[in-house]
């Protein structure tokens, strides 16, 4: 046996080393202990590693590469969203608010928060939110891919009446949401909205079901408007 051969024989015993899986990281951005204790458990159960981080957020995010992040919705909030959505590694990552409502969440809504976590924070709570919204943290996405999103919609219903409400989530083929009026299963309306690099759009819908103050509006396939959506959520998750 020659010694190239040789060589080559051994080179084929030779154990594959499977390469390691990239290791999906969350910022925890000037929480409490306790609350980074309870929502680091929540978010290992997923197989997501989470990085405290305090000092210099704002920088870091321009810099440092992170699937998401949780921050707590006062002053400041929104100089680090503004980092994150202009940096080139985390303009898309998702981004969790930690206190008050979706309604004060609505503040930062042009920096598109996903979701948010309520104070004061219960662990299963927690992690009922982090279980509805680990994939997209993982990029593990279902074929009908739901994209937690708060922001406002502006609707007008078949009767002409004028209202408006907080999104949930937000799909290809509709959005479910939140609001206190009135609202008829069956009911054909249009809303408007606007999201992140999505500017105002204008879509039909029915709305497909209601319970208590939340509903889910159905597009209208006939609208072509709808494609820009689709093109949006496409590129959302190509990022």
């Amino acid at each position: 046996m020659t010694m190239a051969m040789d060589r080559a024989l051994r080179t084929l015993a030779s154990p594959i080393v499977p390469r390691k899986k990239a290791v999906a990281k969350i910022a925890l951005v000037d929480l409490h202990d306790s609350t980074r204790s309870t929502l680091s458990e929540c978010f290992r159960q997923f197989g997501i590693e989470t990085v405290i981080m305090d000092g210099d957020v704002a920088d870091r995010l321009q810099r440092e590469k992170y699937e998401a992040c949780v921050l707590n919705l006062k002053a400041g909030a929104e100089a680090i969203m503004e980092s994150a959505r202009t940096s080139r590694s985390n303009s898309r990552m998702i981004i969790y608010g930690l206190g008050g409502s979706a309604q004060d969440a609505m503040r930062y809504s042009k920096y598109g928060i996903n979701a948010v976590f309520h104070e004061p924070l219960e662990r299963q709570s927690a992690l009922k939110l982090v279980r509805a919204t680990h994939t997209l943290v993982l990029h593990e996405f279902r074929r009908y891919v739901r994209i937690p999103v708060i922001t406002e919609i502006s609707i007008v219903s078949s009767d002409s009446r004028r209202f408006t409400a907080t999104s949930q989530e937000i799909s290809s083929g509709g959005m479910s949401m939140q609001t206190e009026d009135e609202v008829g299963m069956g009911q054909n309306v249009e809303i408007s909205f606007a999201l992140l690099t999505l500017p105002r759009i204008w879509v039909r819908g029915t709305v497909s079901w209601r319970k208590g103050k939340n509903f889910g509006i159905r597009f209208d396939l006939a609208d072509e408007r709808r494609a820009r959506v689709k093109e949006w959520i496409e590129a959302y998750l190509e990022n």
